[in-house]
């Protein structure tokens, strides 16, 4: 079966055609991020303006690329949440016309599903149940995967997601945008041990985080060395802070590991391309005997060959859209976007 997917959630517009959730006919990204760099994050009504203007042309290339025309396709997938509601619109009213034009099935497709799908792409033999770590711009989870469209929450932030952390972060450090892989890029060079940054407890959660403590930990520090007038070391600050981070998100699922007794872990998500979480993740996977999923870097941002890749599950599900259907900004991972009202 062949997918052909939309994925327009924030600022990259992308299509993909996926064959039987598995395979990648052809994947292609238009990003917005020189344009939302000018202003040190996105901008929602800029990204949804590049969509429109973005859609129709990388569908027909990845149909292209694919070696095929629309007619040959099927089934349409998009991502119809969660996201910046205006760019979603413009992604999933693109893939319902089209197919219904087409008299083909439409799939709608939760964005973070999607992340973890991800890896089904990379890694053909991985198969639920398996436990994920969601570390992402908008979501920051530690989920148990039971089946291909059944998701229960173990723990998540009480209030930013990682990836918005960086973000933060990076905009004070002066790096600009995008956050993670600027301060992955500074950190190289940076002593992780120099700057003390506070780890988040969350009371009778222990498998909840938090990172506004750490993000304003941050933000104060570079605040008082500037009114100061002291030296800041950015390369140790950015080191510390994705210390921090790891030393937040990998002893959580450690402990899900142990309480759940999976022995299949998964990481997913833009933060999953942070290379000190890759190392943090695969010395817990070799100390706990565990087999480690990581997606390539190149599936680790949004992109729609992971939502072509759970669309074929959603379909075999039989979670098909209508003319109906809606775009939502926000959904819990384990709601079926295809019913929500």
């Amino acid at each position: 079966m062949r997918i052909l997917s939309i994925e327009s959630s924030c600022d990259e517009t992308a299509a993909a055609v996926i064959e039987d959730g598995r395979t990648i006919l052809s994947s292609v990204v238009d990003t917005q991020i020189e344009t939302h760099a000018l202003y040190g994050g996105v901008v929602p009504e800029i990204a949804s303006r590049r969509h429109t203007e973005a859609v129709v042309r990388v569908t027909e290339e990845a149909l292209q690329r694919a070696g095929m025309t629309k007619n040959e396709v099927d089934a349409v997938a998009a991502t119809c949440a969660p996201g910046l509601i205006g760019a979603l619109l413009v992604g999933a009213n693109f893939g319902k016309s089209l197919a219904f034009a087409l008299q083909k099935p439409f799939v709608p497709v939760h964005h973070i599903r999607g992340h973890i799908a991800a890896v089904y792409l990379a890694y053909p033999e991985l198969k639920p149940p398996f436990l994920t770590l969601i570390a992402s711009g908008g979501h920051s989870q530690i989920v148990m995967v039971r089946d291909y469209t059944t998701f229960e929450i173990l723990g998540g932030t009480r209030d930013d997601a990682a990836g918005e952390a960086f973000d933060k972060v990076a905009r004070v450090l002066g790096v600009g945008y995008p956050g993670g892989p600027k301060i992955d890029e500074l950190a190289q060079t940076g002593d992780p041990t120099k700057y003390k940054l506070p780890h988040s407890q969350i009371k009778d959660a222990p498998l909840d985080f938090s990172f506004s403590g750490l993000k304003t930990a941050v933000i104060n520090l570079a605040h008082n060395a500037e009114q100061k007038g002291e030296a800041l070391d950015r390369e140790a600050l950015a080191a510390s802070f994705c210390r921090a981070v790891v030393d937040t998100l990998v002893p959580r699922l450690e402990l899900a590991v142990k309480q759940s007794g999976g022995k299949n872990i998964v990481c997913a998500g833009g933060v999953a391309a942070n290379s000190f979480l890759r190392a943090a993740l695969t010395d817990l996977a070799a100390r706990l005997g565990l087999a480690l999923y990581l997606p390539p870097l190149s599936l680790c941002g949004d992109n729609a060959a992971m939502i072509g890749s759970q669309a074929y599950y959603e379909f075999l599900a039989g979670n098909t859209g209508t003319t109906l259907q809606n775009a939502f900004a926000t959904a819990e991972i384990g709601e079926n976007v295809c019913i929500k009202r």
